[in-house]
């Protein structure tokens, strides 16, 4: 069996800053990639895997997969949180390509096999007005999505006031616009009327609510929108108010689709076994890899909940393959978001997932089916790029008397 010889960390694309993770065997040429990708903390990731993971795993068997995970998860003491799951998961991801490449199969058919023959995923349409909205969700039914996200001019759409026309107190801590959940909510519920009225009833949409509303706000919009029979509402509520799940479960049959900033079991584990949601959707790279999610997915089938994995434009190929793997082989898969990327991009990761209309497809080639070219991996870097001054923080929206609105 291969053992692993070295792990380092590959950084790309400096305006997202995808974190790529290469584990190197004492086998000549066997070696696996996995995605550690953080926009917003991709040095201390970084840190994580060099200095407490790699340490820890060289010369270790790299076959023993569980093992070793649960090894990095418990190996920091104060376990789970958006900075340590991402580092255990882009080694978790480079080891099961190890896994496939030396057994000679891709990784989907090491977790059981095929369960459908392509990957439905849906596309982002948006648009300022719902003219424009309109026009591109033409656009992606003509290309054969299925299922469309659509948003009023990005997260918080259709909510936002000018500061101009707000009634803003002296000495306002906003200058540009400001979010009003009322105005929001009576803004993407007439956007759903228009769209309903132009598409009919047999166009599958979803909406990413991006938890800009509070409890009360959150279960008006998604009474709101039942007759409107969306495929699903994405994170109506943020993690610090899942309890109210409960009464948006009771108040109405909108499907509910939550899981982006999860990380710790007890934030998903309560949704699923009360049937409180009917998609669960982390980021395959944030819930701590492969691993984490086969094991995520298998306990939401017994509760009847279907997967949604979280993929985000700012993220890598290599975290996309991860999911794509996981939905090919798990059978409550329900939808996966899809991702683009330019020309050099597809340069830099020969044999990443190929999407024709609305279906991703793998590769069929042992591992997670793609590599990463080193050097065209160097030259999607930015000149200037320097990781020590490198900040780039979520941008956050405000109501009109200064409070934050929690993304």
């Amino acid at each position: 069996m291969a053992k692993i010889k070295d792990i380092r960390c590959i950084r790309t694309r400096a305006n997202a800053c995808w974190t790529i993770v290469k584990v190197v065997t004492d086998q000549d040429g066997l070696h696996g990639i996995g995605s550690a990708s953080d926009m917003y903390n991709p040095e201390a990731v970084v840190q994580v895997v060099e200095q407490l993971l790699k340490p820890l795993l060289v010369g270790k068997d790299a076959s023993n997969i569980e093992d070793l995970w649960n090894t990095m998860t418990l190996s920091a003491y104060w376990r789970s949180g958006g900075i340590l799951q991402t580092a255990v998961a882009g080694i978790d991801m480079a080891l099961w390509d190890i896994k496939g490449k030396e057994a000679g199969l891709p990784v989907y058919q090491l977790l059981g096999g095929a369960a459908r023959a392509a990957v439905p995923c849906y596309g982002h349409a948006g648009g300022r007005d719902r003219a424009e909205l309109a026009e591109d969700v033409h656009r992606f039914r003509e290309e054969g999505y299925t299922v469309i996200r659509v948003q009023m001019g990005g997260y918080g759409g259709g909510g936002f006031v000018d500061a101009s026309q707000a009634r803003l107190p002296d000495g306002a801590w906003s200058k540009d616009r400001v979010f009003d959940e009322q105005a929001y909510v009576s803004s993407i519920t007439a956007m759903f009327d228009g769209l309903r009225a132009e598409f009919g009833p047999d166009v599958n949409f979803t909406h990413d609510v991006h938890e800009h509303l509070s409890p009360v706000q959150a279960i008006q919009l998604a009474r709101n929108l039942e007759p409107h029979r969306l495929f699903f509402l994405e994170d109506a509520l943020p993690p610090e108010q899942l309890g109210w799940y409960r009464q948006l479960r009771a108040a109405s049959s909108t499907p509910q689709a939550v899981g982006e900033q999860f990380t710790h079991v007890q934030e998903w584990l309560p949704l699923l076994s009360e049937r409180l949601i009917d998609f669960i959707r982390m980021r395959v790279s944030k819930a701590g890899g492969i691993s984490a999610c086969r094991k995520i997915a298998a306990v939401a089938e017994a509760f009847g909940v279907r997967t949604a994995w979280q993929e985000g434009g700012e993220n890598d190929p290599v975290n996309q393959a991860a999911a794509v793997h996981l939905d090919m082989a798990i059978w409550n898969f329900g939808i996966q978001e899809v991702n683009h990327f330019r020309p050099e991009e597809q340069e830099a990761f020969p044999g990443l997932i190929e999407r024709k209309g609305g279906y991703l497809y793998a590769s069929g080639k042992p591992g997670l089916g793609l590599d990463i070219d080193e050097a065209k991996a160097a030259a999607l870097l930015s000149r200037d790029w320097d990781r020590s001054s490198y900040h780039h923080p979520y941008e956050l929206d405000r109501k009109a008397d200064g409070t934050l609105v929690r993304p």
